[in-house]
């Protein structure tokens, strides 16, 4: 199986067991990478949500196999997709994500139902 790409929304969508987090099976989530920059925004919401910041980094690392360092050819393509993005409202963060999918030419799975309309190289897979 090839590498895939995860959202933060999808990594919060296994870590509260919320609809859709049994598409990313254990085999899809063996190949599975995450920007370095979604990594903090996970961290994050789950520092946000009352976990200490040790508990919220071993849960936002231990569903992926490889955290992928945000460099400055992610930074190129997250800057090329915001006219493509802007229509859906996508964060810096939601361009991160497509942007490592885009240089790894991985698919990318996300919680969030606006990405279904995107069409910016990436194979995006919606997980509800």
């Amino acid at each position: 199986m090839s590498r895939v790409v995860l959202d933060a929304s999808a990594l919060l969508a296994i870590l509260n067991q919320e609809p859709g987090a049994e598409k990313l099976t254990p085999e899809l989530l063996s190949t599975a990478a995450i920007s370095t920059v979604n990594l903090a925004e996970l961290h994050g919401k789950l520092v946000g949500r009352g976990l200490s910041p040790d508990d919220a980094w071993e849960a936002a690392l231990s569903p992926i196999r490889e955290a992928v360092p945000f460099s400055s050819e992610h930074a190129r393509l997250v800057g090329d997709l915001v006219v493509q993005t802007r229509p859906v409202g996508l964060s810096l963060g939601d361009r991160a994500c497509l942007a490592l999918g885009l240089a790894l030419k991985a698919s990318v799975y996300t919680a969030d139902k606006s990405w279904k309309k995107l069409k910016v190289g990436a194979r995006i897979h919606v997980i509800r």
